[in-house]
């Protein structure tokens, strides 16, 4: 981590928990650039010799920040971190995390609540799988849009040279463990290979590294029993226990290792490092087949095994076929290759680009700007060209001698629910020239008088998401000078509240489409030049995972209330696919129409969702093939099994889940409802359910779904990605506040 984080660019301190027993590990990272090696016992801050306990090292981890704070803290450990949530480093914390339960059972109220708060005092969570962070993200909603990829990383010690020979033909095949002996691990299973091989024709030996042996309460024999084995001969070879780099000299040396393991640890989610040292070492791997694993290393890897036999016939395969053997070898190579310090470093400048933006000279600009306006204001009311002039140089002294450097524009956002705002916020607060300020209302119509006021007062921009009681309220309290910009989605245009509004207190209205923009001016006749468009952002980095096996036969919904959501013309596009082929799926991810009382109080809602869910029970076609997920915040993980995302609905202003959809790599299908073809390209939009489902159909038989969602993906991230509508708000905020002064 140390070494990725100073590729990636960053000055890192490392606090260690430990004394200093041997240079082995710490002297290269003293050696590096922007690397600094802080030893709290050596420094007389530890008055013992012991390790740290969670609660020492959260108070000698405050102590060192205290000196010079950090922007960032990486931690490891679910005890350690969960102390320093509670403290001052909270929301600069890149929290790694293993030590979680690795299954809903284990997952206890008690489990949820700490990585709840974990997770929000992180700024990013590390996590080493993608079945890890599946994992969380449906446990603990909290930890969804924050937590990013850090796979294992592997580093090959200096001068060590990887396996150079080629098949092992005409002598014994050398197969090697590294690590600790255990039930689980299989190792004692393991010392029966070379006899039973022997007993195929196969000549083997096994290397075994490693010193430590488990003491398992279940079996205690276990140790007698493993050491006994280790130390019998009978084609092993019991190395002992010997440093990391000696380990991978040693692996180095043989043909096959093993990762052979119990069944039982199939749904781990985490990745052994020793299956990738393996890997970079070109030393191919016996493993059991998981969907983590056939991900890695293809559905066709020939060394997956299950049981004792499998693994005997993988050893006897590639012992006879110099062909297999070569192709383990490129397999466990390519798999290493994205484990490498360098794709460490790729993944954590592309986390701390998005974390810490860049300043913009504009965005300073403006903010300068801004206090000149006020400062001019503030003259005018106080009368002569002298207060004038004098108040101006003030302004601008005010502005280049401020001790924090350069005067930063002040951003307040006002309104009762941000779900829709929450990224851009995050984006803003982030920002090194913005300053940025809540005023979260209670409810629509309630908020603290007295804190908007303030809001009022110091903000140079006010963005008001919803245009609703809170955007009258701040229009009747504009400053001069001051630019309000109200967010306006549909709910608010057909509601009272725009007739309210004096839009000549208002500077920009912000629509997510270009057909609702039309449609705002339209309705209420404001200023075509107020009313402008910048879409919804979608989070495609965020998006971006790996599809699981048979998505291409997987449809998705996203919501289904209220009826103009048409659920119903949604299963009539399954039960046309599903007359050619069963294997289609529709997928819902949705809260029921019930859990939502104003909509569940009117008639005709019942009535629609009581006659779609009586269809769904009743049709043949139907039976198995629709799905119902739950409501939640993991909705990236979810997309993972869904290769079609559907959308069709009477009429949306934007509708958001098929834009999501293509950013995980689905096909977006859509009904031409009024404004689609504005915000998503003609080649999605279909005049029907029949031309819908045979777009789907079509797509899949003739191979082209890799290339519409490769597609879909790249018109997704160009238009509407995070980074390209982040870009296009900065530019709203930094706007001239010059035609604000004017109109106020």
């Amino acid at each position: 981590m140390v070494q990725a984080l100073a590729r990636a660019g960053c000055a890192v301190t490392l606090v260690l928990k430990a004394p200093v027993r041997t240079g082995r590990l710490v002297d290269p990272l003293r050696a590096l650039p922007e690397v600094t090696v802080r030893s709290p016992h050596a420094e007389g801050l530890i008055d013992h010799e012991g390790g740290m306990p969670p609660k020492l090292a959260a108070a000698i981890l405050a102590r060192v920040d205290a000196e010079n704070p950090f922007d960032l803290i990486v931690v490891r450990g679910r005890r350690l971190a969960g102390k320093l949530s509670a403290g001052p480093m909270a929301g600069r914390l890149w929290t790694y995390l293993t030590d979680v339960p690795q299954s809903a059972a284990e997952f206890d109220g008690a489990s949820k609540g700490e990585l709840r708060r974990i997770a929000d005092a992180s700024r990013v969570l590390l996590c080493q799988t993608e079945e890890l962070r599946g994992f969380l993200e449906s446990a603990v909603p909290a930890t969804a849009g924050k937590s990013v990829l850090f796979p294992p990383v592997v580093v090959l010690p200096d001068g060590m040279k990887t396996r150079q020979e080629g098949t092992p033909d005409g002598r014994a095949l050398k197969l090697v463990y590294t690590g600790k002996f255990a039930p689980r691990w299989n190792t004692y299973e393991m010392t029966s290979l070379p006899r039973l091989l022997a007993m195929r024709g196969v000549d083997a030996e096994l290397h075994m590294v490693g010193d430590k042996i488990h003491d398992d309460p279940k079996d205690p024999a276990f140790a007698t029993r493993m050491r006994t084995a280790l130390e019998g001969g009978q084609g092993v070879v019991w190395h002992g226990g010997h440093p990391r780099a000696e380990a991978m000299r040693l692996t180095a040396a043989c043909d096959v290792g093993l990762s052979w393991r119990d069944r039982e640890m199939d749904a781990s989610l985490e990745l052994s490092t020793k299956v990738l040292e393996c890997g970079t070492l070109g030393v191919p791997v016996v493993l059991n087949r998981t969907p983590m694993h056939e991900r890695l290393f293809g559905t066709d890897y020939p060394l997956f095994a299950a049981t004792e036999a499998d693994v005997l016939d993988a050893l006897t395969l590639i012992g006879k076929n110099p062909d297999v053997f070569a192709l383990a070898v490129e397999r466990c190579r390519a798999a290493a290759a994205g484990f490498t310090l360098d794709a460490a470093a790729g993944r954590l400048r592309a986390c701390l680009a998005q974390t810490f933006p860049e300043p913009s000279a504009t965005v300073l600009a403006a903010a300068a700007e801004h206090e000149r306006t006020a400062a001019r204001v503030r003259a005018s009311g106080e009368g002569g060209l002298a207060a004038l002039d004098g108040a101006l140089s003030g302004a601008a002294a005010d502005v280049a001698a401020s001790p924090d450097g350069p005067r930063r524009l002040r951003v307040g956002v006002a309104g009762h629910d941000l779900k829709f705002f929450s990224r851009l916020l995050d984006y803003l607060r982030s920002r090194p020239d913005m300053d940025v300020r809540v005023d979260h209302w209670a409810a629509l119509k309630v908020h603290d008088e007295e804190r908007s006021q303030e809001l009022a007062d110091w903000a140079d921009v006010i963005v008001c998401e919803w245009c609703g009681p809170n955007a009258i309220w701040f229009a009747q309290r504009k400053r001069p000078g001051q630019r309000l910009v109200v967010r306006l989605h549909r709910f608010e245009l057909y509601a009272r509240w725009p007739k309210h509004l004096d839009i000549d207190a208002v500077d920009e209205v912000v629509c997510v489409s270009p057909h609702y923009a039309d449609l705002t001016r339209e309705i209420t006749g404001w200023p075509a030049a107020k009313v402008t468009t910048v879409p919804n952002w979608v989070d495609d980095h965020q998006l971006d995972r790996p599809k699981l096996a048979g998505a291409e036969h997987h449809l998705g919904m996203i919501g289904i209330a209220p009826s103009r959501k048409r659920l119903d013309l949604a299963l009539d596009v399954l039960e046309e696919l599903r007359r050619d082929d069963p294997r289609f799926t529709l997928f819902i991810k949705t809260k029921l129409p019930w859990e939502y009382w104003w909509i569940w109080q009117k008639e005709e809602e019942r009535a629609h969702y009581e006659q779609v869910f009586r269809r769904i029970r009743r049709s043949p076609l139907l039976s198995g093939g629709v799905v119902f997920d739950s409501y939640g915040r993991d909705v990236a993980s979810w997309l993972r099994r869904i290769g079609f995302v559907l959308s069709t609905s009477d009429d949306e202003s934007f509708h958001l889940a098929p834009a999501e959809g293509m950013a995980s790599g689905a096909v977006p299908v859509l009904l031409g409802w009024p404004g689609a073809d504005t915000i998503y390209d003609d080649r999605w939009i279909h005049a029907g359910t029949s031309a819908m489902a045979d777009a789907i159909s079509t797509t899949v038989s003739l191979g082209r779904w890799e290339h519409d969602r490769l597609l879909a993906a790249d018109q997704v991230r160009a238009a509407y990605g995070l980074d390209e509508v982040c870009r296009q708000w900065t530019d709203l905020l930094a706007a001239s506040p010059a035609a604000a002064a004017k109109t106020t």
